[in-house]
């Protein structure tokens, strides 16, 4: 996506993103503006929220004043984030929805630049649903680490070879003991789903498997640099018979793109070693295998690890994750396999053979992209479009590595989202080397979720039994 990026952050659900949340690919983000010079405000900044307490998934318009002009922005509630541009005299108005999480106050903050503000929020219980489906109709909590979808680029045809150290695909396991999801399915293509409440949300999970006709066989989830490893989250995930993926994101998340205490470079002179040792050590004690996708859609410029943002050098990506990798494999996790996660190319991103680590470094490769529909900025992208290019590149930057497509979804706005479900895992089963896709099953820029609409939620469920032969 040349023009728009969803922003993921760190969910942490006591989290489960404290924790994780697994999802895939995008069309790139939108390139950043070079704004011109703008007089900064005297005024302080400050934001005002439409409503000050309530439950988790509450829609909260936020309005802020005193921030610089035409300037990108952070809004963040909790784990949740929310990319915008203040107006030309330095205010703005967006929505927000309440994340899950176990605090009875989260902050809500704003930052542009080196202004910023924020207001508290109460978070009350929740009240009791009215009758229907447990996921249709209400709107999902966006997530937070760490990300959205990235905007949509060209894309084109794909093909690399999968390998022994992908995630091997699941043979019929059923769900946890005290859950009555369907079983994982032992097709090929795997399913692999992220939802708002993070790993340990076995509700979402069991309520999307019932959905679907399947469970999941990879949960997704992300945490930043300020959270420890969620052990508890990954054990939640191999109760369920599934594959953790956890994307590990080196940043505050939600903080903007701008935060010297995370530059690559402080990654490299040792900055934050202890604290990366202190996750290759837990990981070990883990012992089970973990999929680890670190610094994800580096090809971006919406994360402060890409190259070329945050004062990040040319070559600096790779660097740091040599240095992360080695530091974590020093503590004895041999059961971590690493995850090298791009976004969809597109016009304007970095080109991905510079930031690819070696054969030595990478043991499964991924792509993040999603279809934005008829967004401003955007256009409808069938899947083959979306995706074929960026594999074809994958392919030939790492040959022989099995992928997957480490976040996708689609809007509903500007075509028929049930028919791009169904050519979505027509596509990728039709490639030998993609071993397995996780939906973002969130409502955020876009309502991305699978009952987005019962068209859609049928259609993908269709096309799973379909794949399954």
């Amino acid at each position: 996506m040349p023009t728009r990026r969803r922003l993921k952050c760190a969910v942490v659900t006591a989290v489960a993103p404290a924790v994780v949340t697994a999802t895939v690919l995008v069309a790139p983000a939108a390139a950043t503006r070079a704004a011109a010079a703008q007089p900064v405000p005297t005024a302080p900044a400050a934001i005002v929220l439409s409503v000050a307490s309530g439950p988790v998934g509450t829609a909260v318009t936020v309005t802020g004043r005193g921030f610089t002009a035409k300037k990108a922005a952070v809004v963040a509630a909790g784990s949740t984030t929310k990319r915008i541009t203040t107006t030309a005299t330095g205010t703005f108005t967006t929505a927000i929805s309440i994340p899950r999480t176990a605090l009875s106050t989260i902050k809500i903050t704003a930052t542009s630049g080196t202004r910023s503000a924020r207001a508290a929020f109460t978070v009350t219980p929740a009240t009791s649903k009215s009758s229907g489906s447990a996921r249709l109709g209400a709107p999902a909590p966006a997530p937070t680490p760490t990300t959205a979808p990235a905007p949509t680029p060209t894309p084109a045809p794909t093909s690399a070879p999968a390998s022994s150290t992908a995630p091997a695909p699941a043979t019929s396991s059923p769900a946890p003991a005290a859950s009555t999801a369907p079983a994982i399915s032992s097709a090929r293509l795997r399913l692999g789903l992220s939802t708002p409440g993070g790993p340990t949300a076995n509700g979402e999970l069991d309520a999307a498997a019932a959905e679907l006709g399947e469970s999941p066989s990879i949960v997704m989830s992300h945490v930043d640099f300020t959270h420890p490893a969620p052990i508890a989250g990954l054990r939640s995930v191999a109760a369920r018979g599934a594959d953790s993926l956890l994307t590990w994101e080196p940043w505050q998340g939600g903080a903007g793109t701008t935060q010297s205490a995370y530059t690559n470079a402080s990654i490299v002179a040792g900055d934050h070693d202890a604290y990366i040792r202190s996750w290759g050590t837990d990981l070990a004690k883990y012992g089970k295998t973990v999929y680890l996708r670190y610094g994800h859609e580096m090809n971006g410029n919406w994360y402060p690890w890409s190259d070329g943002v945050n004062g990040n050098a040319s070559g600096s990506y790779v660097a740091a994750w040599k240095h992360v990798h080695d530091l974590v494999v020093a503590q004895g996790a041999t059961n971590v396999k690493w995850v090298w996660s791009p976004n969809v190319p597109y016009p304007g991103s970095t080109d991905l053979a510079s930031l690819y680590p070696g054969s030595d470094q990478v043991d499964v490769v991924a792509l993040d992209g999603y279809n934005w529909g008829s967004a401003p900025g955007q256009r409808w992208t069938d899947p083959a479009a979306l995706f074929g290019p960026g594999i074809d590149r994958l392919r030939a930057v790492a040959p022989g590595k099995p992928l997957v497509i480490g976040e996708v979804a689609s809007s509903e706005v500007g075509g028929s989202k049930a028919a791009w479900n169904r050519d979505l895992v027509a596509y990728l089963q039709a490639q030998p080397d993609v071993l397995g896709f996780v939906w973002f099953d969130f409502q955020k820029e876009a309502d991305w979720r699978i009952d987005s609409s019962a068209a859609s939620a049928t259609a993908l469920r269709d096309a799973l039994t379909l794949r399954r032969g």
